[in-house]
């Protein structure tokens, strides 16, 4: 593995993330604009299930939420990975990153788990809470735990 991280820090694109000051700064903005998309819908579609805004449709409230949260997430792992590049020896060797990177794929997995069995449509509704709650806690979590990479 920290051969296989050696050579990815040796890279022609991993060593302009580590020099450029504004190419960093400029992936660093990305990254914090699609967490923003990504949360932002996240917690608006997440308070939403779990019973605020009751005369909105959550369907409809879905289909204008889950594509916005969709982008953000892609747009964040994308800049995520080129921010990666930085010190891909340094993140893979931080605990909290490997934290950050587990809550994220647990987040993930219960968006996914939601939407494909059983629907929104027709979950029950202490499974749309409880989906809610666990989405809200592991985006939470995810972030704060990206925030605090920044002091260890």
């Amino acid at each position: 593995m920290e051969g296989w991280l050696n050579q990815l820090a040796g890279t022609a694109l991993a060593e302009w993330v580590q020099v450029s000051r504004w190419g960093y700064a400029g992936i660093n903005t990305l990254h914090v604009l699609g967490i923003a998309l990504l949360f932002g819908s996240i917690a608006a579609l997440d308070l939403r299930l779990l019973g605020a805004c009751r005369h909105l449709s959550l369907l409809a409230v879905a289909r204008l939420l889950q594509p916005l949260a969709i982008a953000g997430l892609l747009l964040a792992l994308a800049s995520g990975s080129l921010l990666f590049l930085a010190d891909p020896g340094g993140y893979a060797a931080t605990p909290l990153f490997l934290v950050k990177l587990g809550v994220i794929v647990l987040a993930i997995a219960n968006a996914v788990a939601l939407n494909l069995a059983p629907g929104l449509a027709r979950a029950s509704s202490r499974r749309l809470r409880s989906a809610a709650l666990a989405s809200l806690l592991l985006w939470l979590a995810a972030l704060i735990a990206g925030r605090m990479l920044a002091f260890v």
